[in-house]
């Protein structure tokens, strides 16, 4: 009946080491056994931990090794006649405080997929003391610790979980307040943001805001997707904000935000990332491109694309004395500055053809007088078009600029 109320109780939240003390006493007076020692798996370092009978500083034992360890590699029943007689017992015996173990029934405790969670053994005091009435008994209380220890297993993974979940949503959370609510309003120009993660975060970035009545233009592509490389750009969105906001220009904080994060970053870490200003009243763009390219200006007049390469290596890669001065670009009336992160130009598809710089130049010419929203969310409808049933592989942002037509 004991056996049959810990059944009951196995799907109850209940503590497992008390759960498992409760099955090693009722197995105690089911076997007729004077002691009973429990071992669980270690999984990080295959070890045996002794858990009862409970210790400060629990005993541990390698698998292979012992009797324990035997019956962990074996993975069945071991019954010692009489433990005097035993080598294994002899080199490494078990001490039971008030138990002069002759006797020693041990039993694999075994999980889903044959998978090996610990160890069971009953100790006796009389030599041949198990029959196969206990080898029988033994096996079924195996079975309710594999249960219990499962089911404290599943729980805990259930709350760890839960609380990533929470960490996540909050992650996300803080990210997306980084960009902007809305899109500011820049006298002759339609502007637009748009950002897509893979992850619940991602390491792109972007930012739009009137700063002295220009517009500051910001996309950033950290390496890597999730919390690191989101951390990364929005750290460099800060400290670009914070360099502009007391006076600095735009190759001085470039440099200095540059050697910040060579400094802060791992080594195998960089950002690529467009950082320029617009002036509405010169329709002038003066950026730098630390490896984010191609940087596209859609002409109107002629209907063509001009593609722009990076100015300078990644930002956080090396280290800057300097820097040349910031590139700069006039928009005529109708173009369009379209900085696009390399999760459309390299969508792909199956067979690792990629969107590129066709499939954007095609969606351009198509929908150049489109709002630079509609504009955006075509050529994210395109990248995901071509890949067909591919899953997007990386973060999508862009960022499009228009000058309307007079």
């Amino acid at each position: 009946m004991q056996i049959l109320e810990i059944m009951y109780r196995l799907a109850a939240p209940e503590s497992l080491p008390m759960l498992l003390r409760e099955i090693i006493e009722v197995g105690k007076i089911a076997i007729v056994a004077e002691g009973g020692v429990l071992w669980l798996l270690d999984r990080p370092t295959g070890d045996l931990v002794k858990v009862i009978p409970s210790s400060d500083e629990p005993e541990r034992t390698k698998t292979g090794e012992g009797l324990a360890g035997h019956c962990a590699t074996a993975m069945q029943i071991t019954d010692i006649y009489d433990c005097r007689e035993d080598d294994r017992f002899a080199a490494t015996p078990i001490h039971v405080a008030e138990i002069e173990t002759r006797s020693l029934l041990s039993v694999p405790i075994i999980g889903q997929d044959d998978q090996l969670l610990g160890v069971m053994q009953w100790l006796g005091e009389h030599p041949g003391q198990f029959d196969q009435h206990d080898q029988w008994i033994a096996p079924a209380l195996a079975a309710e610790a594999a249960i219990a220890i499962q089911h404290s297993e599943m729980t805990s993974e259930l709350l760890a979980n839960a609380v990533l979940t929470r960490e996540v949503a909050v992650a996300r959370e803080i990210q997306l307040s980084t960009l902007p609510d809305t899109m500011p309003e820049v006298p002759g120009y339609d502007v637009h943001g748009q950002f897509l993660p893979t992850d619940h975060t991602g390491g792109d970035l972007y930012d739009l805001v009137m700063l002295d009545g220009r517009l500051f233009v910001l996309l950033g592509d950290a390496t890597g997707h999730g919390f690191g490389p989101a951390l990364s750009a929005t750290q460099m969105q800060a400290m670009l904000r914070v360099a502009f906001r007391l006076g600095a220009d735009l190759d001085a904080a470039y440099t200095q935000v540059n050697n910040q994060l060579n400094e802060d970053l791992p080594d195998d870490r960089f950002i690529t990332a467009f950082i320029g200003f617009l002036d509405p009243a010169t329709h002038e763009v003066q950026f730098h491109s630390g490896g984010q390219g191609p940087i596209l200006f859609y002409r109107a007049a002629s209907g063509k694309c001009e593609w722009h390469k990076p100015t300078n290596y990644p930002i956080g890669i090396m280290e800057l004395d300097g820097t040349a001065e910031a590139r700069t670009v006039a928009l005529e009336p109708g173009d369009i500055l379209a900085v696009i992160s390399d999760g459309i130009y390299e969508f792909a598809t199956a067979d690792g053809a990629e969107f590129g710089e066709d499939g954007v130049a095609n969606v351009m010419r198509l929908g150049h007088e489109l709002t630079m929203a509609e504009l955006s969310q075509s050529l994210i409808d395109a990248a995901f078009e071509f890949g067909g049933d591919v899953p997007q592989a990386d973060d999508i942002t862009l960022v499009m600029i228009r000058r309307l037509p007079e």
